[in-house]
């Protein structure tokens, strides 16, 4: 089950008046993960519509295990320190992707379609 993609959610609330600190340390850390921690796919922070406290931050990685061992890195509690200081309450889950739908298919479109040649009686 380790070698699926995994995904980490973190639930976090931070008051309004912290929310600056808090952008810039998810700056700070995501441009540094996403510069270089193996296993690192892609991450999301997301500001609940109706109560502007509530935050998700969410990480998707080739494999869970590249993710806790991010996490149990130094640099992983030093980088993140700036950001958990903003946290009133923060909750943390992990999945493992079971399924999923598969990536759209982009269409060509050609610049110059081929000619339409139409024949026939009539």
């Amino acid at each position: 089950m380790s070698e699926h993609r995994a995904r980490v959610v973190f639930l976090v609330r931070v008051p309004q008046e912290r929310t600056g600190d808090f952008l810039r340390a998810y700056e700070a850390v995501r441009h540094l993960v996403a510069e270089g921690v193996p296993g690192h796919l892609v991450d999301q922070v997301c500001r609940c519509a109706t109560d502007p406290e509530q935050w998700l931050i969410t990480s998707e990685w080739a494999r869970l295990a590249d993710f806790e061992a991010w996490e149990r890195s130094p640099e992983h509690r030093d980088l993140v320190r700036p950001m958990r200081e903003c946290f009133t309450d923060a909750r943390s889950l992990r999945f493992v992707v079971h399924a999923q739908t598969p990536e759209p298919v982009t269409s060509v479109i050609r610049a110059d379609p081929a000619p339409v040649v139409v024949t026939g009686g009539g």
